[in-house]
């Protein structure tokens, strides 16, 4: 029996079971894959039972990419670089961590928009989190010159411009808005816009999407597999010049795409967003 899981605080939003759950039937695999909803104060521990054998390895999702990196034996250049992890495996008694989180987000929207670094502007990455650094990451080896930056909190925006060097540019929360006449791409890295929290960018700032359709093929990401599917801003650009994309989509097809529909987690109508179809 081969069983692992995926962990974080919150948790219940995530996909991961239904999509591993999927692949571990059709590729005759003999194990589980559950959610785990583990405190940030319960880490150690986690990481003590992958240790002891419990599990073959784990996920990780937020609050936890960054806190798991010194706990673990090992970890590849990959999660030096981002300061970040989200795969765990055992070999032995060993835990090791990789990084797939940049790599997923940089192939998932060159696939879907192959133009994207044509687009006039600067990326706008909402966020200071594990997912963050990967996406900041991603960017940047990707060519990006300029990458602006928001966080609620500044401290953490200004820790992880420094960690990137000078291609980032840190602007105010409250002004996040403000910057879409100038953005070519908006990711939203956050948990605002998942269910029971509030849009990254809402009515009370006074900002209306629209303002980004000033250049054809603007683009609004969204990481994490909880993806646009939750997020306004996703609805609020239907119709528009503006193009949305899931970061679910990087590990769905066809077939994992119905298993999300026949689990209630996703619409029909949404379906044809969720398989890489620009709006």
């Amino acid at each position: 029996m081969r069983d692992a899981t995926v962990i974080g605080w919150p948790i219940n939003h995530s996909r991961s079971p239904l999509i591993h759950g999927y692949w571990l039937k059709q590729h005759g695999i003999v194990g589980t894959y559950e959610r785990r909803p583990v405190q940030p104060g319960e880490l150690p521990a986690f990481i003590e039972s992958l240790r002891r054998g419990d599990l073959v390895g784990s996920n990780v999702t937020v609050p936890h990419k960054e806190a798991v990196v010194p706990l673990v034996d090992e970890a590849d250049s990959t999660v030096h670089a981002i300061g970040a992890a989200n795969t765990l495996w055992t070999e032995g008694r060993r835990v090791l961590a990789t990084n797939t989180d940049a790599y997923g987000f940089l192939t998932n929207l060159t696939a879907a928009f192959p133009d994207w670094r044509d687009v006039a502007g600067v990326p706008l990455v909402a966020g200071a989190g594990g997912s963050a650094r990967a996406v900041l990451y991603a960017l940047k080896e990707g060519g990006c010159q300029r990458i602006r930056l928001t966080n609620r909190s500044p401290g953490r925006a200004i820790e992880l411009a420094r960690h990137f060097g000078g291609v980032i540019e840190i602007v105010n929360w409250a002004d996040r808005g403000r910057q879409l006449a100038e953005v070519s791409l908006l990711v939203n890295t956050t948990t605002q816009g998942m269910a029971g929290n509030p849009a990254l960018i809402g009515a009370e700032d006074k900002i209306d999407v629209r303002i980004m359709q000033a250049t054809h093929g603007r683009v609004i990401a969204k990481t994490g597999a909880e993806g646009l599917l939750c997020l306004g801003l996703r609805d609020q650009a239907k119709g528009l010049a503006i193009k949305t994309l899931d970061g679910a989509t990087r590990a769905l097809g066809p077939s994992t795409i119905q298993v999300l529909i026949d689990a209630g987690w996703i619409s029909s109508s949404d379906a044809g967003h969720a398989l890489l179809q620009p709006h």
